[in-house]
């Protein structure tokens, strides 16, 4: 039996049309689950009212903190303290999963170019090539 709520993180991934550009996966109680690809490095920022979780999936990934980088690699978990200012490098391309309290936008407190709206999985997408909702 297959349910409309079943979400593959590897078919959500494959499908995102576009680096820095997080997608909605799940919702849990005031968390969104996102999936984001990550090439380069980001932007330096503090989400002042949440921490950010973040899985890296594939890839390479350091936290740049004030106070020292923290290194991730595939199967890693980090968790941003609120408030704590940082910003992710990714040492080609990285493929992750943030949680994130509902409504936090990527970009935290420093707004500019990169800030980007919550997409859902299938936007932003050529018609006929929307993410899978089910696993395999």
């Amino acid at each position: 039996m297959t349910h409309d709520g079943v979400r593959n993180v590897r078919s959500a991934l494959d499908a995102l049309p576009a680096p820095f550009q997080p997608h909605r996966l799940a919702t849990v109680n005031d968390h969104d689950v996102k999936v984001v690809t990550l090439e380069g490095e980001f932007v330096w920022h503090t989400h002042p009212d949440t921490d950010e979780l973040f899985l890296v999936v594939s890839g390479r990934l350091t936290i740049q903190l004030r106070d020292g980088d923290v290194e991730l690699g595939p199967d890693d978990v980090f968790v941003v303290p609120r408030g704590v200012e940082h910003c992710p490098l990714a040492h080609g391309e990285v493929r992750a999963v943030l949680i994130e309290r509902v409504g936090t936008v990527n970009t935290g407190d420093a707004g500019g170019d990169r800030t980007q709206p919550l997409r859902e999985l299938g936007e932003g997408r050529p018609p006929g090539h929307e993410a899978p909702s089910q696993s395999p």
